[in-house]
């Protein structure tokens, strides 16, 4: 029986997670995916098969699964009995990795520590994922975990790029832009060397259109600019967030209407965006269907905001040979791609409009200079490849004081 790597995407709410078998050729075959959500509310275990054969539907009280430490039990449980055993690496998702972490970095109560700082930067993730972790270091400190950044694809820009214009000295402490879901680009990255490899070192804008949303900038496979900087409410709008929003619009908050830091932390991250705009829902599905005047602006300003960031990207990369679209919007949203293509037709976007119905992989027309695909992202999958690097290494670090 082949050792299995687990990868584990923790909410507030809920335990994503995807089991990957350890082939011959230190290949990966996904054997399982699945959720347990509704913990402390209608808690319930859902997985699939690779072949997207329900494995297991189990619901339990909530007294029996109200915490996350009883959901990575049942979990546990779960595994035992489908798989035979536990893994021999469990990967994580960590949003925020500051500017120390840029690789793959194997867990110790120190590298937790470390993480713990960057809880104010990333409020609706870092907590979530750091939960999880955890717990399994208390229970198996000896079962490796890796956490892998959202940051870390970004780390290597350049100054210029990375910096805000304010004193030197809050750049020094790690007040800088820093990007966000780098592991979905990082995946694309290389899955367009087998999709798409006669564009995969040129000049590429990706967006990643989900209820987060960013976009990128990559030039030979590598991250050189993007809409995200220090935390994830900048740059595009997306559900519940406002996206690039003017500082002054904060303090107004503070000043005009009493606000208090907390009242406005929790109205940047949950009351903004698609939601905030439409007053209908922060679901793009949900605003495609509606009738409401309100849904087809906050779509229009949608779109209008991905061409712009997306003419931004394209300064930076000094041309545009290829956009990619990709994340759930991205992927499953035909009207939306074709919006935003429409804005960008000044730079040699058009597509096929029977393609882009399609979710084809090529969306772009036969006579478009800039091409236009759809990849789907697999962050998951990159997680298991950066921990079984990890696990190859064999290299936990030494524990150190913080």
């Amino acid at each position: 029986m082949s050792d299995t790597i687990l990868v584990i995407n923790a909410g507030s709410s809920s335990i994503k997670f995807q089991l990957f078998a350890i082939k011959p050729g230190d290949q990966l075959e996904r054997r399982l995916r699945g959720q347990i959500d509704g913990i402390g509310t209608r808690p319930r275990l859902r997985a699939t098969d690779t072949k997207g054969e329900c494995v297991v539907n189990q619901s339990w009280p909530i007294n029996e699964v109200g915490e996350l430490h009883q959901a990575l039990d049942k979990l546990v449980v779960f595994l035992r009995e489908y798989v035979g055993r536990l893994p021999v690496a469990i990967g994580h998702r960590v949003v925020h990795g500051g500017p120390e972490f840029v690789d793959p970095t194997p867990i110790n109560s120190w590298v937790i520590d470390q993480l713990q700082r960057f809880i104010p930067l990333a409020p609706l993730h870092q907590p979530n994922n750091l939960a999880p972790i955890r717990i399994v270091l208390e229970r198996q400190p000896h079962l490796l975990q890796v956490a892998c950044f959202d940051t870390a694809f970004h780390r290597h820009h350049s100054e210029i790029v990375d910096r805000y214009a304010i004193p030197d000295h809050f750049y020094r402490e790690g007040v800088r832009r820093y990007g966000f879901h780098g592991l979905s680009y990082e995946y694309i990255a290389s899955r367009l060397r087998d999709v798409a490899p006669a564009i995969a070192n040129s000049r590429i804008v990706v967006a990643h259109l989900g209820s987060g949303a960013s976009m990128c900038a990559l030039h030979a496979g590598k991250s050189i600019e993007s809409s995200m900087g220090f935390t994830a409410l900048d740059g595009l709008p997306m559900g519940t967030r406002p996206g690039q929003i003017d500082a002054g619009v904060v303090l107004y908050l503070l000043k005009e209407q009493a606000m208090s830091v907390t009242d406005i932390e929790h109205f940047l991250y949950h009351d903004c965006g698609l939601k905030g705009l439409s007053g209908v829902s922060n679901d793009v599905r949900d605003l495609l269907s509606s009738s409401d005047p309100r849904a087809k602006m906050a779509l229009d300003y949608f779109a209008y905001r991905i061409a712009l960031f997306g003419g931004m990207l394209a300064t930076a990369l000094g041309g545009l040979d290829a956009f990619v679209f990709t994340a759930g919007i991205g992927e499953n949203a035909p009207p939306v791609r074709q919006a935003v293509a429409d804005r960008m037709s000044c730079f040699g976007i058009e597509l096929s409009k029977t393609a882009n119905a399609k979710n084809d992989l090529c969306i772009s027309s036969e006579g478009s200079p800039v091409k236009c695909y759809v990849v789907p992202t697999d962050e998951e999958l990159m997680i298991a490849r950066h921990t079984l690097q990890v696990l190859q290494k064999h290299e936990m670090p030494e524990e150190r004081r913080a």
